[in-house]
């Protein structure tokens, strides 16, 4: 079983119950002893996982167990935090993500990200999705792009008659798949989304769920969600995070169990994982 690269660049054996499938052997993504810190404060220690290629994977644990903080690591949104920095490494397709070299402009545009609360600019629908390719210089017909965007995103349909109104009109649900079209429109290869269906009602989130499996035929999908449910329907691997305390008394995020989707909600090696998904503590 590969294991990920520990901070030096070798490698290590995870803390965590690490049962790796082989689908993961030609990794996205590999993050070896990743601990992300605000300050002097230790916010998440020692992650060590792999991400498979054009898969779901979900991220679950109570609030406070640093899912958000990993999943912005993916694409530096934690640059923009004053006081933040990371240590350990995270590898994309084998180069070392925070590298000197690394341009975080052209990593978001590979690694896109869609956030908790939908987020349209406050233009039409048709800009919303022009405005990234057309800051990227696309040449092409942005017509056609906008429309196979609109399509892939399952929003054509809804929205075709009245692409120059404005995105703001639109309700929760639409907003948030116009925002994954928006993503999807500079053509990433990873999406990343931070509980994309927490202020949604059960009907738009049944959407953007069927949404996520189709867009995962394409992409690779970090998810983090604090609903079970929707990471045992639509995730292929789970990664469960708590928080443990120092002796200081001092939080710290922690990855305790990755696994297969189902292996973990059907059998968990951890007590924790169990605890958690069983709804005893969390």
């Amino acid at each position: 079983m590969t294991t990920p690269p520990d901070a030096s660049g070798g490698t290590r054996t995870p803390r965590v119950s690490y049962r790796q499938a082989r689908s993961l052997d030609s990794p996205v993504f590999e993050v070896g002893g990743l601990s992300v810190f605000y300050g002097d404060h230790e916010a998440v220690r020692d992650v060590n996982l792999l991400i498979g290629h054009r898969q779901i994977t979900a991220m679950i644990g109570p609030s406070g167990c640093g899912k958000s903080t990993v999943l912005r690591c993916f694409n530096r949104m934690n640059d923009l935090i004053p006081g933040a920095r990371v240590e350990g490494k995270i590898r994309y397709h084998g180069e070392d993500l925070y590298g000197r070299d690394v341009d975080p402009i052209e990593v978001r545009r590979r690694i896109g990200m869609v956030f908790q609360k939908p987020n349209p600019f406050p233009k039409s629908i048709y800009d919303n999705i022009a405005y990234g390719p057309r800051v990227g210089g696309t040449k092409g017909n942005l017509d056609d792009l906008v429309e196979e965007t609109l399509t892939h995103a399952a929003l054509w349909d809804e929205v075709k008659d009245k692409l120059k109104s404005s995105a703001l009109a639109l309700s929760g649900g639409q907003q948030q798949r116009l925002c994954i079209a928006r993503t999807i429109a500079v053509k990433p290869e990873v999406i990343l989304m931070d509980e994309p269906c927490s202020s949604l009602d059960p009907i738009a989130t049944a959407k953007i769920e069927d949404l996520m499996e189709h867009l995962a035929q394409e992409f690779t999908i970090i998810v983090v969600t604090h609903n079970m449910q929707q990471a045992a329907r639509v995730s292929h691997h789970t990664a469960f995070f708590t928080a443990d305390i120092d002796d200081a008394g001092v939080r710290h995020g922690r990855l305790i169990e990755y696994d297969e989707t189902s292996r973990l909600f059907s059998n968990p090696s951890d007590r924790r994982t169990e605890d958690y998904i069983s709804g005893r503590f969390g």
